[in-house]
């Protein structure tokens, strides 16, 4: 389900998340209703030759709000990216608020099923489908 995404809402709140993600942020988030979304401003390095958001940006954020959504389905077990098939609908431009949010679809075993959108302002710009895999923490 999608809906719109005030960019200015000041609901937000700058998450410290290590790795390539920290590196990408600082990652947004918000509770809206029973969902956490998660945002990304763009700026300049998030920004392909062309001067539009590039698709790896966008897939990591995408990848971090799966992962995030199988973690929490898990009672925050960890869980590892198997498969991530990305969806490019649209563009985002140097400003914009990217909006991430993702669901479970089904759990099977140690595979989550997962699917997620991005959107910016009230336009769906990326949608996602993917398999995570609970791993043991050991």
């Amino acid at each position: 389900m999608t809906r719109s995404v005030d960019p200015d809402d000041t609901n937000w709140r700058e998450r410290s998340v290590p790795g390539l993600m920290d590196t990408l942020g600082p990652l947004l988030s918000k509770k809206d209703g029973d969902q956490w979304l998660y945002g990304l401003r763009i700026r300049q390095e998030h920004l392909n030759p062309f001067n539009i958001v590039h698709g790896g940006t966008i897939t990591t954020l995408m990848d971090q709000t799966v992962s995030v959504v199988a973690w929490a389905h898990t009672h925050k077990s960890p869980c590892v990216t198997v498969q991530l098939n990305v969806s490019f609908l649209g563009s985002a431009r140097l400003g914009d608020l990217l909006v991430a949010s993702g669901r479970v679809v089904k759990a099977t075993g140690s595979l989550l099923f997962v699917e997620g959108h991005i959107m910016v302002n009230e336009n769906v710009i990326a949608t996602a489908q993917g398999v995570m895999k609970r791993v043991n923490p050991n």
